[in-house]
């Protein structure tokens, strides 16, 4: 496959998770929280989580339009837009695992690492794409 072609399911994959999440957060925050990734034996927050499902949606947005507009200056901005987000919110987690039960913290610690690691290696299959 093409560096195009990864990129684009790249960025497909981060676009369509963060549709996901995003609507589940903000539609059905209650439900969101209750996942122990989430809300982390912590008092509820609706606000909270519906903020996070707004911001997650308006992240899709970015990372979907980019999909469509292959060009490198979108590309970079969504991903970099997405990893602006992902890194801090691994670190904060890996700050807060003694919340999570022991058996959920590998997992929780891979796909929050995979939400770092994908656009890292994305960024730069950006080099190969036109300028714009």
């Amino acid at each position: 496959m093409s560096a195009r072609t990864w990129l684009r399911a790249g960025l497909a994959f981060l676009a369509v998770t963060q549709l996901a999440v995003g609507a589940w957060a903000l539609l059905m925050p209650r439900s969101f929280f209750a996942i122990p990734w989430v809300g982390m034996r912590m008092p509820y927050n609706a606000h909270l989580m519906m903020d996070y499902g707004a911001m997650s949606l308006a992240t899709s947005v970015l990372l979907g339009v980019s999909f469509f507009v292959v060009r490198r200056s979108m590309a970079r901005t969504a991903l970099a837009v997405y990893l602006v987000f992902a890194a801090p919110h691994l670190m904060i987690h890996v700050q807060l695992l003694h919340h999570v039960a022991p058996g959920q913290r590998v997992p929780l610690l891979a796909a929050l690492t995979a939400a770092v690691v994908i656009p890292l290696v994305l960024l730069p299959l950006t080099s190969r794409l036109d300028k714009a």
